[in-house]
């Protein structure tokens, strides 16, 4: 576990109008949380997605054909190469906006959550069995409660 301030660049962009996503510092805030003591420098960048966007990339990618809320995109460097890239997260506002309604949580703890939890999968954690879904999410819930967000797990 590394201790001090991350290092951190993280780059925002919008493929579409901004109107109800958070603020680009409020990602920078919560992927900061999410690395905080894992690693000390870190280079990212977030695209918020609509639904045709965030459609064409899982289809493409993960041979899924719907938007899901949150991709993550780990940077492949060849071997020998040292650079702070960590990746890309792609996050799509309808669908984070849509899943925060249906599961009656704030919007703006919703992408924070999201956020994290790409930022856990960039950082090579996973779920795809229930012991590494249960580690990964016991994470998830110790960063956002550091964040002062409620448990993303809980049953509303």
């Amino acid at each position: 576990m590394t201790r001090g301030p991350v290092a951190l660049d993280v780059g925002v962009s919008y493929g579409l109008p901004r109107a109800g996503i958070p603020a680009a510092g409020s990602f920078r805030t919560w992927v900061a949380a999410a690395l905080h003591g894992r690693i000390r420098e870190a280079d990212l960048a977030i695209r918020l997605v609509d639904e045709a966007e965030g459609r064409a990339l899982n289809r493409h990618y993960r041979g899924k054909d719907y938007a899901t809320n949150v991709l993550s995109f780990p940077a492949d460097l060849p071997e020998g190469v040292k650079l702070p890239l960590l990746g890309d997260l792609v996050i799509c506002a309808p669908v984070v906006a849509r899943e925060a309604a249906e599961q009656a949580k704030p919007p703006r703890a919703h992408y924070a959550h999201l956020t994290v939890h790409g930022v856990l999968h960039l950082l090579g954690w996973d779920h795809e069995d229930d012991v590494e879904a249960e580690a990964m999410e016991q994470l998830e819930r110790e960063i956002l409660a550091g964040l002062g967000i409620e448990d993303p797990y809980r049953e509303a």
